[in-house]
């Protein structure tokens, strides 16, 4: 197909896809409490499900929505590492930034464990354990590109760590109180547990300006071990179909390397607050588009169908990983 044909057939959903990102942004500036990037994916369930919408979801929106869910995804998560400053996790101090990362391979390990004992296939165990253990919906698409995982099989893992996300927004701060925790304890925890950057946002602004800066480093710090984990995920998989003579994928896909790039300029505090502003606003619109196509592509029948183990599955694994990132907290910031 022509390159002006391609773009003429991706034009509806793509279009459909902004709308829906303003509409989730919209929502969030009056309702801050809910992250918009959420939003988009909840828009997208509905547009997949609701009569009229569904057929422009499933007909003519979707060789945009699907450009959406895979190309937009890479280049949102290239953007991401504008948000990881790395003097900023180095600031935690290794003995923090070690337990981080023990908290993180252990709630992968642990949550690919937990899928596979509810009878999950191994690669949608492969994306929920991504998901939940690093960065959400983000996550999910760069290991999904790594291991040449199928975009259909994505849609179950975004809706599951989006559900649990959203979850932790509003269960967390009733459990704070309850638990003594402070605002770095809280801030701590939220950073260590919850999924996705947007809701950790959300979770831990609830307890003020202490709680919300310490979250979003910690939470950077489980951001920055995307890159190695896809890496050595990317790796094992040229291993795999080197054995069996398949075309070989890169070891670290392009747009890895762009995230780690970018954390780099980062860094370097060259960029001026209002260019991060800019970046930022950018990488919503990218992941928010992203996620409304995955999301599209949700057919609620089929998910009840499959969802009763995957949900129990996700509802262990997230209380796995809250029970992790309480302990690292109290690790971090004991109680004087």
């Amino acid at each position: 197909m022509p390159p002006s044909s391609s773009a003429a057939a991706a034009a509806p959903g793509l279009l459909g896809a902004a709308a829906a990102v303003a509409a989730s942004v919209a929502v969030h500036l009056m309702l801050p409490a809910i992250p918009a990037m959420t939003l988009a994916v909840l828009l997208g369930l509905l547009a997949a499900n609701l009569p009229g919408v569904a057929g422009w979801t499933a007909g003519p929106a979707r060789p945009g929505l699907d450009f959406a869910g895979k190309h937009l995804m890479r280049a949102g998560i290239v953007v991401l590492g504008l948000k990881v400053s790395l003097g900023d996790v180095l600031g935690l101090g290794w003995a923090a930034l070690l337990l981080i990362a023990a908290v993180v391979l252990a709630a992968f390990a642990g949550t690919y464990g937990i899928s596979r004992l509810f009878r999950l296939p191994p690669r949608v165990s492969l994306l929920v354990a991504t998901g939940f253990a690093i960065c959400g919906a983000s996550a999910i698409g760069a290991m999904a590109a790594v291991r040449r995982i199928r975009q259909e099989e994505t849609v179950l893992p975004v809706a599951l760590v989006t559900l649990c996300g959203t979850l932790a927004i509003g269960v967390l701060p009733l459990l704070a109180r309850p638990l003594g925790l402070g605002a770095q304890l809280f801030g701590a925890w939220t950073g260590a547990s919850v999924h996705d950057v947007g809701q950790v946002v959300a979770t831990a602004q609830t307890a003020g300006a202490t709680a919300l800066a310490v979250a979003v480093v910690v939470k950077l710090s489980r951001v920055i071990l995307l890159a190695p984990i896809v890496a050595a995920a990317g790796f094992h998989h040229r291993l795999g179909t080197m054995a069996d003579g398949a075309t070989r994928p890169p070891v670290i896909p392009l747009f890895v390397l762009g995230f780690v790039a970018m954390a780099g300029l980062r860094t370097t505090g060259w960029l001026s607050p209002e260019i991060l502003d800019a970046a930022a606003a950018l990488q919503d619109a990218l992941l928010g588009m992203a996620l409304f196509g995955l999301g599209s592509a949700v057919r609620v029948g089929q998910l009840l169908h499959t969802g009763a183990r995957a949900l129990l599955a996700a509802l262990a694994s997230w209380l796995l990983i809250a029970l992790l990132g309480l302990a690292a907290a109290f690790l971090m910031f004991p109680p004087t």
